[in-house]
């Protein structure tokens, strides 16, 4: 992994620059919480009657996945042309597997007409492929916690700093609840570049079911994403689309933020793995894998105080399991863990259980964590976690 531009700027180059042929951007960056900025930003424009480009990742299960052309999913015989196209234009010059798909998007969304451009940070923000774009519309600044501390740093404020990078002169920046530490970042790095900012606390705020800013105040329906975190990361995507000052009427924000869909995050199973379980039992999803991810999710569990609740964890080597359990765990009624084979970068289950202080019991596979966990009387909620690379395992195994 190599986080500079000199690359991709030369290839961009040689494809016509696509990245300056697309419809208004709105960039999205944090450590927490942009896949879902970027759902709720597509849902609000797509209420809106918008054609909307998306570019995220990773993927789950389908590679086509990333990339979201006016609306729909790439299909196979058209991502694999502009891929070849790509790399035919590249003739063999040094590049990075993530360069590839970010022009591969770039491509691929100037082809095609539409309203609005989301765009995902891959990682960090100042380095990324995906700031290569000229001034957006508008940035986005998601939650930010500690997380890649191997090529971003190894504290809150220096990976702050590279998140801030995506800001540009006289571009508004939406900005989420932070920790003091990385709002005081991210506010000097906005003046020092000149970019306006809409910040949550102060320019705007919101509750479970209002939003309210400078223009005015918007009632809001249940988010169609779980959690209450989630409650910031729409609100971020309301100031930032706002922000760009595009025509999205009132009723599009109510309508995008109740229709927003993005898999595992907090998503309930309904499939083949809940079939196994008691009728009355919930089967839930998240892909969160950071400290931060941790904490937001122990605020979801605090809230299902009803019933017993059952962890089943599954990390991934290169992560902070100890820091993303440490919350989770005073929730929960039994925590078991598991490494699925096909599961990318797996930590070992005995490594798992050491993350987790020794209180996880082994599962070791899903299936047999499934198979032991007690049945008593009544419902019961049970949450997969831990690693995306496992929610991306476990939806194919639901499907």
């Amino acid at each position: 992994m190599d986080l500079s531009l000199d690359r991709l700027l030369g290839l961009l180059a040689k494809l016509g620059n696509p990245e300056r042929r697309l419809p208004p951007v709105i960039h999205v960056a944090g450590t927490n919480g942009k896949g879902s900025t970027c759902a709720f930003l597509r849902a609000i424009g797509e209420a809106a009657g918008m054609r909307v480009h998306v570019f995220t990742s990773p993927h789950l299960v389908r590679f086509n996945e990333r990339f979201r052309v006016a609306g729909d999913i790439v299909s196979d015989d058209v991502l694999n042309a502009a891929i070849a196209h790509i790399e035919a234009v590249n003739a063999g010059e040094p590049i990075t597997l993530f360069e590839v798909i970010t022009a591969a998007a770039f491509h691929l969304f100037a082809a095609e007409p539409a309203d609005l451009c989301v765009l995902e940070v891959g990682l960090g923000g100042r380095g990324d492929a995906t700031n290569v774009i000229p001034p957006p519309a508008a940035t986005a600044i998601a939650s930010i916690s500690m997380d890649h501390k191997e090529l971003l740093g190894d504290t809150l404020v220096l990976i702050a700093a590279e998140k801030a990078g995506i800001m540009k002169p006289n571009v508004p920046v939406a900005i989420g609840a932070q920790p003091p530490e990385v709002e005081a970042v991210l506010l000097a790095h906005a003046a020092q570049v000149g970019a306006p900012v809409v910040l949550r606390g102060r320019e705007w705020s919101i509750e479970p079911f209002r939003f309210s800013d400078s223009r005015g105040s918007l009632a809001l329906p249940a988010l169609g994403l779980a959690g209450p975190h989630q409650w910031d990361n729409a609100g971020i995507a309301i100031a930032a689309m706002r922000a760009t000052g595009l025509p999205v009427p009132d009723t599009a924000f109510a309508a995008g933020v109740a229709r927003a869909e993005w898999p595992a995050r907090l998503q309930r199973l309904r499939g083949r793995l809940a079939a196994k379980l008691p009728p009355d039992w919930e089967l839930w999803l998240d892909g969160g894998h950071n400290p931060g991810a941790g904490a937001a999710l122990s605020e979801q569990l605090r809230g299902w105080a009803d019933r017993p609740v059952h962890l089943i964890v599954g990390l991934n080597q290169a992560k902070d399991g100890a820091g993303f359990l440490r919350p989770l765990i005073p929730h929960a009624t039994t925590v078991w863990a598991i490494a699925e084979p096909d599961q990318h970068a797996a930590m070992p289950v005995e490594q798992v259980i050491a993350a987790s202080g020794g209180i996880a019991r082994s599962g070791p596979t899903l299936a047999d964590a499934l198979r032991q966990l007690p049945r008593g009387r009544g419902p019961v909620r049970v949450l997969i976690c831990g690693s995306l690379y496992l929610a991306g395992e476990i939806l194919k195994a639901d499907a």
